[in-house]
């Protein structure tokens, strides 16, 4: 089987979402290519292709076909440069002469011209007419010959219906404002593309590496795994990495979307993009360009387009049947009223980019500001799937809790001390990553106690770890390790105070009990209150603890609960009320939850700057642990298609209106054209409100849902 080759190559000239399906089309049928993905917001095509079948130049010449570029790297600065120097002298010197034509056709409502025009040469105003729209006509005829209609290509029927009856000046004027048309979609477009690149921009370039004694400042493509870069006061940290000298107050603002910077010193892990604002450090990396932090955000936001809501999918299907309905519509209109300025009126009103336009340029904006914020949104689809969630599902440890418990008691069941019960549960948990056998290993250090190297260590998934340690099979877990025997008294009654057990076994049996407590998150009360506000009507905590302890929570937070549960238990609670017709977003910490959060409707990965796993797992992704963010994730959800569903709404409605005017000759081709221009401004407006939406907003939605709630109970930070 021959080895396929994945390149990523920049595309130019793609306005709207029928672009980049066209460009698509156009690289799929290469010979070669077994898959092609093209982004309208990063303008960029990423190929898998046999490099046996195909070439750069097939490609190249597919989408030049097609009526868009794809840059020569040899010629990067030349060559766009003189193409656009070309299209700006065209289109200067159609705006010109259609602005004074403009001015004309009005005198001559008023009388005023009548003289003027009558001396313009019908075939200098053809030429004219052909100069000015140049660019646009020649697209026309490609995708004609390529057996495509775009829209332009009704406009363009409309022009050379006015040229047939003698109406040079009218084509002229069609011509000025299509070509306002074509700069309103690129403005548009290129407005909603300025929240993902301006995370682009971010991206450090160059780094300054230690090499051979001295400090040599590189591009950063030249940064290899291992290096020491060196950062100084006020720099843009440019990798990945753990610092190895030095300390700094880091502003993580880039990451995690919170202002409030952290202090870094030897042993701490710092990411791409932040800012050192105070000291310097010297950084071992461990990650650069798009494999860092900060890289893994820019793909994912990029690539979130391709992820695209049921309702894009609509919108791209009705304008692709709307173009061949307005033709319908133009030809009847001829027939019954006989009428070629009212038939080319028609024509020209039409506007199918704003049915493609109207979704994904709230879906751009919204992703990427939501990005600046340090929340990751995967794709439209699943801001379409948020807006209608009614069922919330929510982890325990390090989701609602901070995932710092602490050990309160150390029992012994035995004669054994309770420090050597607690030095051998340590020991036990030495390379677990649990949140509770952290708490174990720092209570052991706390006692200075001798944490042993255990010969052998499995985990066993929601019941706790097994390790062998000098000889002896030790197990610590939940009440699942002991089997048939009975829970001890005494581990009933700190259960009963609501706490964490986790027992001790030698060869099966018990020698011992350690309860540990977790501290719940500040600002959970008065985000969950929110939540509900936003129409989720059931919320419920699924979690591995005892009975007891997640009856305490759950009655804390005025919420259900079940206890005892396993990962596969939670995978079929979320697919129990999947059946049932509900829409379920699952919460948890992105690590042990990663089963869940895939199977939920959309899952939720709280805190996962740095952990693959995290943002691999889940469908939105919070880069920062703060539960104010989650009534943030639905409210900008049904936000966005509020925003989504006017867009769409004012479009229709917009271009029905057009249609009926122009068919009933009320709305003469000159109007015609200058309407049809104004929907992508309209959806443009609509759509920027999106990017307004900053946090200032959530926190006072959170603080007004505080008022309902025991204020002294409470801390809302």
């Amino acid at each position: 089987m021959a080895q396929l080759l994945t390149v990523q190559l920049p595309v130019q000239g793609m306005e709207c979402a029928h672009c980049t399906q066209t460009v698509q089309n156009a690289i799929a049928q290469v010979p070669g290519v077994h898959s092609v993905q093209v982004l309208l917001s990063s303008e960029r095509a990423t190929i898998t292709l046999d490099p046996a079948q195909t070439d750069m130049p097939a490609i190249r010449k597919a989408v030049a076909d097609a009526g868009y570029t794809i840059p020569v790297e040899t010629t990067k600065e030349a060559l766009p440069e003189a193409n656009s120097f070309t299209k700006r002298v065209l289109t200067l010197f159609g705006i010109v002469f259609a602005i004074v034509l403009f001015v004309v056709v009005f005198g001559e409502w008023l009388g005023l011209f009548d003289t003027l025009t009558d001396h313009v040469p019908f075939p200098i105003g053809v030429v004219i007419v052909i100069l000015a729209g140049f660019p646009i006509f020649r697209n026309v005829i490609q995708a004609a010959l390529r057996r495509q209609i775009i829209s332009h290509t009704l406009m363009t029927l409309g022009v050379l219906a006015a040229l047939a009856i003698g109406q040079w000046a009218t084509a002229a004027v069609i011509v000025l404002f299509m070509r306002v048309g074509e700069y309103a979609e690129h403005f548009t477009t290129e407005k909603a593309r300025q929240a993902v690149k301006g995370l682009t921009n971010l991206a450090p370039q160059t780094a300054r590496v230690e090499r051979e004694g001295e400090s040599v400042d590189l591009p950063i493509e030249k940064v290899v795994i291992g290096d020491v870069v060196v950062v100084r006061p006020g720099e843009v940290i440019p990798v990945d990495g753990k610092v190895v000298s030095g300390h700094a107050t880091i502003n993580q603002a880039t990451i995690t979307g919170e202002a409030i910077p952290v202090e870094a010193g030897i042993g701490a892990t710092v990411f791409a993009a932040t800012i050192a604002t105070l000291g310097s450090l010297r950084v071992q990396t461990t990650r650069i360009g798009k494999d860092t932090t900060f890289g893994r955000v820019i793909t994912m936001v990029e690539e979130a387009e391709a992820h695209r809501a049921d309702v894009q999918r609509i919108a791209d299907k009705a304008s692709a049947y709307y173009l061949p309905v307005v033709a319908g519509i133009a030809l009847l209109t001829f027939l019954i009223r006989r009428d070629p300025l009212a038939t080319a009126a028609v024509l020209v009103v039409a506007c199918s980019c704003s049915f493609a336009l109207a979704t994904p340029i709230a879906m751009l904006a919204t992703i990427g500001a939501a990005a600046k914020r340090g929340l990751l949104i995967k794709g439209g689809k699943y801001i379409e799937i948020l807006a209608k969630a009614d069922v919330l599902l929510l982890d325990k440890t390090g989701t609602l809790t901070l995932g710092k418990p602490q050990v309160t008691d150390v029992i012994a069941l035995t004669s054994l001390p309770d420090t050597e019960v607690l030095a051998l549960a340590a020991s036990a948990e030495r390379y677990s990553e649990h949140p509770l056998a952290e708490a174990v290993r720092r209570a052991a250090k706390e006692r200075k106690l001798t944490i042993a190297e255990p010969e052998r260590f499995t985990a066993l998934p929601g019941i706790g770890i097994q390790a062998q340690i000098q000889g002896q099979m030790i197990e610590v877990g939940s009440h699942r390790i002991l089997g048939s025997e009975a829970i001890p008294l005494a581990a009933q009654k700190l259960e009963g105070q609501g706490k964490t057990l986790l027992y001790i076994t030698i060869a099966g049996k018990p020698v011992g009990v350690l309860a540990a407590s977790d501290t719940m998150r500040d600002e959970v009360p008065a985000a969950l209150k929110a939540v509900k506000a936003q129409g989720i009507s059931h919320i419920e905590l699924l979690t591995g603890d005892n009975e007891r302890s997640a009856s305490t929570l759950a009655t804390q937070l005025g919420i259900s609960y079940r206890a005892n549960l396993l990962p596969e238990h939670k995978i079929a609670i979320v697919k129990e009320y999947q059946s049932q017709g509900h829409t379920v977003v699952m919460i948890g910490d992105g690590v042990n939850d990663a089963p869940a959060l895939a199977q939920a409707n959309i899952g939720i990965a709280m805190g996962v700057a740095g952990t693959d796993i995290a943002i691999e797992a889940a469908h939105v992704a919070l880069m920062r642990e703060d539960w104010s963010l989650i009534p943030d994730v639905f409210a900008i959800a049904k936000r966005t298609m509020g925003v989504v569903r006017f867009n769409i709404g004012f479009t229709i409605v917009y271009n029905i209106i057009g249609l009926i005017l122009a068919a009933l000759g009320i709305l003469p081709p000159i109007l015609a054209a200058a309407a049809q221009s104004l929907p992508d401004l309209g959806i443009l407006a609509n759509s920027s409100r999106l990017l307004r939406y900053r946090e200032q907003q959530a926190k006072t939605n959170t603080v007004a849902v505080v008022s309902h709630v025991d204020i002294d109970k409470i801390a809302v930070t």
